[in-house]
Parts: structure tokens; sequence; C-alpha cells
């Protein structure tokens, strides 16, 4: 039968003369069947796409306690305050600027240039859960920031970078290899893509991790490290957080969003890659979670041994540390490889944060959460990592069936796809550098970014907060002075150190 035919033609054809009627009845209860499972497919996409959101914005939380934990306590709401501030800045910008830049569309493939503001919002492809899961993103590459330069950073500093990386450094980095139109992007077609396939950077290596940590880089080097971090010979003196309680919160709290991040990467739940089969997007997002898990656990194993072998010491804090290692990493690949090679990630991932640690101390590199080793050194290790290992089959399901795709150049793909992710490394930290680099350069000059000795010395939260996080004190004498203090007057604060 001629498949020109409507519904309500081929029913009558069948049903036999006068059946045009009953026909018509039928096509249109199969019509509004069809249009409950089309809007019921759309709700369960948007509903999974929402709570990927929120996980990822609760990494912000775990961002807040491993922060905390990692400075000394005099310096506690500082890096709080900080850490608030990347939300709410960040919310504000992307949405006045940075959604626009990021995925707006563009004809030159370097900037979008249409819904700032969120306006003629929502579109046809592109719902609100969407912009809310691309601002989650956004805030957590400022928030590894805020890592790299803590202690001794200016609180009008934080404000105007986290402004700057939220609302046009970062989204110019993501529509290049996010949006449909970007230049690498893999989602372009198929005959103008970079090497014929596009950089692969499923959640963000490149796009989040190496963003925020190049940018932390420049950052904490433009600065200089932290008074008495290394002695005048050079030799590395630790100034340890002050609470590995705190830190240990931090981590599970961040592992806990990254099934959120990586997983959540796909926005869509409800997309079958065989019809009438139990294989589909489902699938693809429980191996995700899978890799996910392999990777950072491998790191912190590795990191555990590692550090033992050392030091000589089972310390915690480097295992979280290496474990955030293996997610950074994995994060670019986690949806296009086997969970094997996931181990493999995860191990390797953990000899570079100590290649990069040990690099950082031989230069009088200062960063008090190790973010740009971690997060720029391991997230330029997961780009290169899916030029190995990426599999064709994946790479298929996730980005589309292509004939001949190029895919990792050990599983027989060829050297096409390690190409653009290295041109991806390249031009993510020439960008970053660019950009953050000047910036935190002139804001050196204007005297906004360092503070003052005086301050550093003393804690940030009493000189410029108006007061410590925690009430403790020094030693038993104080402690009376103060109870009697409290007695007399309950509101005094004295003394806090």
């Amino acid at each position: 039968m001629s498949e020109a035919l409507t519904c309500s033609g081929d029913l009558s054809a069948l049903l036999g003369p006068n059946a045009t009627a009953a026909a018509d009845y039928i096509c249109g209860q199969l019509g509004t069947i069809n249009n409950k499972f089309t809007d019921a497919t759309y709700a369960i996409d948007n509903t999974y796409l929402l709570f990927s959101a929120y996980l990822v914005f609760a990494m912000q939380l775990g961002f807040a306690m491993l922060c905390a934990g990692s400075v000394r306590a005099k310096n506690t709401m500082n890096i709080m305050l900080t850490n608030v501030l990347d939300a709410a800045a960040g919310g504000l910008f992307y949405y006045l600027f940075g959604y626009a830049f990021a995925y707006g569309g563009s004809s030159e493939g370097f900037i979008g240039r249409h819904n700032f503001a969120l306006r003629d919002f929502p579109t046809l492809t592109t719902d609100y859960s969407f912009f809310l899961y691309q601002w989650a993103f956004a805030i957590a590459a400022a928030g590894i920031t805020s890592g790299s330069i803590a202690e001794r950073t200016q609180f009008v500093a934080y404000l105007i970078y986290s402004s700057f990386l939220t609302g046009f450094v970062y989204p110019v980095v993501s529509h290049w290899f996010w949006s449909p139109d970007g230049w690498a992007s893999p989602f372009r077609p198929v005959d103008d893509r970079l090497f014929s396939t596009g950089a692969i950077d499923f959640a963000g290596s490149g796009v989040v991790h190496m963003v925020g940590g190049i940018a932390g880089l420049w950052g904490a080097l433009i600065e200089g490290p932290r008074r008495g971090r290394f002695e005048k010979g050079g030799r590395p003196i630790a100034l340890r957080g002050h609470s590995a309680s705190l830190v240990v919160l931090g981590t599970f709290l961040l592992w806990f969003g990254w099934y959120g991040f990586n997983p959540g990467s796909f926005t869509k739940i409800l997309v079958p890659y065989t019809s009438g089969s139990n294989y589909g997007q489902w699938s693809g997002i429980g191996r995700t979670a899978v890799t996910t898990t392999l990777a950072g656990s491998t790191a912190a194993l590795t990191t555990l041994f590692g550090k033992r072998l050392l030091s000589g010491h089972w310390n915690v804090t480097d295992v979280c540390n290496g474990l955030l290692g293996g997610f950074a990493a994995i994060t670019a690949g986690c949806s296009v490889v086997e969970p094997w090679a996931a181990i493999v990630c995860g191990f390797v991932a953990a000899l570079v944060l100590f290649g990069c640690n040990k690099l950082a101390e031989m230069v009088q590199f200062d960063d008090p959460l190790e973010a740009a080793q971690l997060h720029g050194g391991c997230g330029a290790w997961g780009l290169i990592f899916v030029g190995l290992f990426a599999k064709e089959k994946y790479l298929n399901e996730v980005y589309g069936a292509v004939p001949g795709r190029p895919y990792g150049l050990f599983m027989g793909g060829g050297g096409k796809l390690l190409g653009a992710q290295l041109v991806q490394i390249l031009v993510v930290a020439g960008w970053v550098s660019a950009t953050m680099g000047t910036l935190f350069f002139i804001l050196k000059k204007l005297n906004l970014l360092r503070i003052s000795e005086k301050d550093e010395m003393a804690g940030m939260d009493m000189t410029r907060h108006g007061g410590f996080a925690y009430m403790y004190y020094e030693n038993e004498e104080e402690s009376q002075r103060a109870s009697q203090l409290q007695r007399v007057d309950p509101g005094s604060p004295f003394p806090r150190v």
C-alpha cells in the first residue's frame, strides 16, 4: 500500500465501504496516544536533566567543604564565601551573557550571539532545564579556580574573575566543543569536522577542568606562593589544611555529584539504540556511571600505595585528591570507553598528579588545593586518553553513526581522533592563558589581587570578614577569660583567634 496514504485512508481501505468515519475515529485516538507518548518522552528527559543539574549543583557544597578543610582555620570564612560567590555571581553572568556565548548560535564557530538574558527562550531544541544544567557546569569551573588562589586573594579579585570566567571565558570554550556549530564540535556536519571527527570531550575534562585548572595556574603564578610556604633555599614547608574531616566530606559530596556531571551529560535518557530491545541510552548512562566509578577508585588506590611508598604514611587528603584526579580524567571519555579502560585512565591520572605536584614544588608553585595540577594536568591526560581508547561502537551511539569514523589509536582507529584531542589541549591552554592570565596580571598591577602581608599572617576571616569561623582558644587561660566575659556579655566573641 502506498506510504502516501494517510492513516484514515489506510484503515478505510481495510475496513471496506462506508468505514471512513470509523477510520477517522481510530486514527484520531492513535494520534492522541502518540502525542501522549511524545509528551511523556519530553517530560522524562527533562526530569532526568533537571535531576542531573541538581546533582551537579550539589558539587558546590562539595567544593565548599573541600576548600574549607584544605585551608587553615583562619581563612575558613573567606573560602566559604568565595564558593557562595561563584554560584551567585556565576548565575547572574551566565544568564546575561554566558549561555548566549556558549549556545546562542553562530556562523563562524567561535562565539554564540543569540539568547542573551534568555531572550527568545526556550527554543525548539532546548528548554530551561538545559540552561540550568549548563550553569551548574560553569560555576564548577569557577570553583576550581578559587582553590588555587586561596588564603591570599582580595575579595574583589574573586568577584571580578568569577564573573569574567563564567560570563565569557568558559562559555567560549564550551561553544567551541559542545555547541552544534562550534568549530571543533563533534556535532558539526561530518564533512566539516576537525580531522573528520571533532574533539571528543563528553563531560568536560578540557572544557570544565582544564579551564578552571589553567585559570587557577595563572592566578597562583602571578600572585606567588603563600607566605611561609617555601624557605629561602626553596625547600617546601607544608601548610596543612585544618580539617581532614571536611576534606573527606567534600570529596564524597563531589563523588556523588559526579554521577550527575558525567552520566547527566547525555541530557536525555529515553533514546533507544535498537528498536524493540532493552539496549538504549539508559545502558550508556549506566556504563558511564561505572567507568566514572572505576577511574576514581583506581586513582585513589594508586595514590594510597604510591604515597605510602614515597612518604611512609597512609594520607587521607592525598587519597582524596587522587580520587578527584581520576574523576577529572575520565570525564572526557566516560561514555565512549570500556570499563577496563577506565581503570587504565585512573591509574595514569594518579601518576600524572604525582608528577605535577613534584614539578610544582620544584618551581615553588603554591596551590593550596592542588587544583591546577589536579584539574589541569589530569584533565589534559583525560583528553589524550580518549584519543587512545575511545571505542568506535560507543562513539557512533553517543555522537551518531558515521561510516569510517576515527576512534581510539589503541583500539585500531588511527591517529585522527588523538590529533583532535591534542588540538583541544593546545587551544584551551592558549585561550585561558591569554584571557585569565591577562586579567590576573591587570588585577595585580591595580593592587586588587593580593592582600597585605599583615592581613595574610593574621588571617582573612578576622581582617576581612569580621571574625573567625570557629570559637577556640590557644590555652586554658584564654578559655577562662572568655568564659568570664560570656557570663558578663553573652554576645561577646572574645577572644576568638
